[in-house]
């Protein structure tokens, strides 16, 4: 999903969250890494252990199988630096932290939960006494961590931004003349640094579920979602990232989709890897014997999309599913996946870039093309005035919003269709330059998103197909916010809104519900949650892959800057953006070959893959891609 994750056989470096902009070589950034483990005393050479083959295969740059390992306790250690060395040894490479459980005691080694959660705070946890004195246990110590916390990662590997302070207390016992812990919080607690080292983000697909729309021709399609985790990048990467997938989606997920795999499937077999030719064999439980052909299509193509986006730096052939007992169930070739289940519907490598220009043209232009020229309709001619569009993922209609706000017409690309009457209009006066009716957003389905925004609060709605009488979408956590703007993802189960608070704008997330029934449909936004929560004012957003956004704002006290963000809140590990200045909008496409485009102090500006912004209309406005 993202062009940075690139890894052989499953392993990748870098992850999203970051506390500063630039990215850094993920070379450097792990051997310094490793350096300071080892000056803190707490790394080591292994003296025993299974012997194990490295891949001597090609590896992209900064990819390394440098392992950090933790050394025991040191004997006569007193009980802070037992506790700092044991912060160190979770830090570790060993996927059972044996090294890190010789530090506890008996008691603890038996309760300790260490994947319960996982604490991320800015800087590694600081340990020092407890400024009171535990009085009421003589033979134990106390030790406080504190530092600032900035996300979690719970026990199904869904990340959280959670900015707070943090505070727990670790205690202490002599256990055989030697200070062990005795009491600890469950899971976690490590630095940025080495959480970004440590930890991968990983995308896991499932199918859109529609509900009370699944049975109309147009909802019964392969959609497949991305949901995105963190787990740790150097323990059986292919292993671990099959084993999130055939856990389920995470809770956020769970209520908008489905699983082809059976409930209860597990793996047969517990170390996965590609072959020579790139094709990945599972071999799973009892529970898929029974899943007809259909089923184990859909089931591979989930594992396909899965692995797919864990080895970025070569692509998988082949999966093959297989029974407990080794026999074949079926067979998905890379062909066969990406035409049948690609992930964004309605998206395709055709899809040309559009915006309005000087005279009120709606142009588009190929990526290679220099000039723009007129789109075919009414909304080629310059005749209708309007401030934004959006542009139907199949390329035959056009949506657009008078430059006043107040109205919303729908029309086909094609010659000699007239332009008819609005669609919708605003419910009240637009107020300023962003007030009235939003831009509208096409989803993957052929429907119509808009918001209105000019009552009190706001209005979003819904028109099927792009025409007949709106249909209205309750927002319950929006309570009274205005929004500023909006935009689909192509799988209609997510939408992401610029939400207005008191002179704040923010960039929030929603989960698209649908009750009812298929003649009568309840729609609902629900669980709306911050993406880019550093932003104090955010200027624009569009989807940029199946868990990702590129994002214009800015921090408080900060200048304007473009981001890419993930869809769980934490950065993205895609290339850092240059600057561009005075941006208004920005749009990008699915596809992370194609530019990104932006309406520009400059005008408006392309940003092809690997290169840098370049002009390519010194007037104009509202970019768009398909969607």
């Amino acid at each position: 999903m993202d062009t940075e994750r690139g890894g052989e056989r499953g392993e990748r470096t870098g992850s999203r969250p970051r506390a500063r902009r630039g990215a850094r070589p993920a070379r450097k950034f792990l051997l310094l890494g490793c350096a300071a483990v080892l000056l803190a005393g707490c790394a080591s050479m292994p003296d025993g252990g299974e012997v194990t083959s490295v891949d001597q295969s090609p590896r992209p740059e900064g990819e390394s199988q440098v392992r950090v390992y933790g050394v025991p306790p040191q004997d006569g250690a007193q009980p802070t630096n037992i506790v700092r060395s044991f912060l160190d040894a979770t830090t570790s490479d060993e996927a059972d932290f044996r090294t890190a459980t010789q530090y506890l005691a008996k008691s603890a080694k038996r309760t300790w939960r260490p994947f319960q959660v996982t604490n991320v705070l800015q800087e590694r946890p600081k340990a020092e006494p407890k400024t009171q004195p535990n009085r009421e246990d003589a033979n134990g110590y106390t030790v406080t961590l504190s530092g600032s916390q900035v996300a979690t990662v719970d026990d199904s590997h869904a990340y959280t931004p959670e900015e707070k302070p943090y505070r727990r207390t670790i205690h202490l016992v002599k256990e055989g003349g030697q200070w062990r812990i005795d009491r600890l919080p469950n899971g976690l607690v490590l630095g940025l640094s080495d959480f970004q080292r440590i930890y991968r983000s990983v995308n896991k697909y499932y199918f859109a579920s529609y509900h009370s729309e699944s049975q109309e021709p147009k909802a019964n399609r392969n959609a497949l979602v991305a949901d995105p985790v963190y787990l740790r990048q150097r323990i059986k990467p292919i292993t671990a990232g099959v084993e999130a997938l055939l856990s389920g989606p995470t809770n956020w997920l769970n209520q908008v989709t489905t699983s082809a795999f059976p409930s209860g499937t597990r793996l047969a077999a517990s170390d996965l890897a590609l072959d020579d030719s790139n094709a990945l064999r599972v071999k799973l439980s009892k529970q898929v014997v029974s899943a007809d052909t259909a089923q184990c299509k859909r089931m591979a193509a989930q594992l396909f999309f899965t692995v797919q986006d864990m080895t970025r730096a070569s692509n998988v052939s082949e999966v093959e599913l297989q029974d407990n007992s080794g026999n074949p169930l079926c067979e998905l070739s890379q062909e066969q996946a990406e035409r049948d289940f690609a992930p964004s519907p309605g998206t395709g490598r055709a899809a040309r870039e559009y915006f309005i220009d000087a005279d009120h043209k709606v142009v588009a232009m190929s990526d290679s093309a220099t000039e723009p020229t007129p789109v075919r309709g009414p909304f080629g001619t310059g005749h209708t005035p309007l401030r934004s569009i959006a542009i139907s993922r199949g390329e035959d209609t056009a949506a657009g919003v008078s430059s006043d706000g107040r109205s919303l017409y729908v029309a086909g690309m094609e010659d000699e269709v007239k332009r008819g009457d609005p669609l919708l209009t605003s419910s009240g006066p637009a107020k300023g330059a962003d007030g009235g009716l939003t831009a509208p957003s096409w989803d993957g389905l052929g429907d119509l998103w808009i918001a209105d925004g000019a009552a009190h609060g706001s209005r979003l709605l819904r028109m099927r197909e792009g025409k007949g009488d709106p249909e209205e979408v309750a927002v319950p956590g929006l309570d009274g916010r205005r929004i500023k703007a909006i935009k689909v993802a192509a799988d209609g189960i997510r939408i992401a809104l610029l939400v207005e608070d008191k002179g704040r704008t923010t960039l929030q997330l929603g989960r698209v519900e649908r009750g009812g029934s298929s003649a009568h449909p309840e729609l609902s936004v629900q669980e709306l949650r911050p993406i880019a929560p550093q932003l104090e004012d955010v200027v624009a957003a569009s989807w940029a892959g199946g868990s990702r956004l590129v994002v214009v704002g800015r921090e408080s006290g900060g200048v304007q800057q473009m981001q890419f963000m993930e869809t769980d809140g934490s950065a993205s590990n895609a290339q850092t953006l240059p600057g561009v200045n005075g941006v208004k909008s920005v749009a990008a496409s699915e596809d992370k070959t194609r530019p990104l485009i932006a309406d520009a102090t400059e005008g408006i500006v392309r940003l092809p893959p690997d290169a840098n912004w370049k002009t390519v209309a010194k007037d104009g406005t509202a970019p768009v891609y398909p969607g």
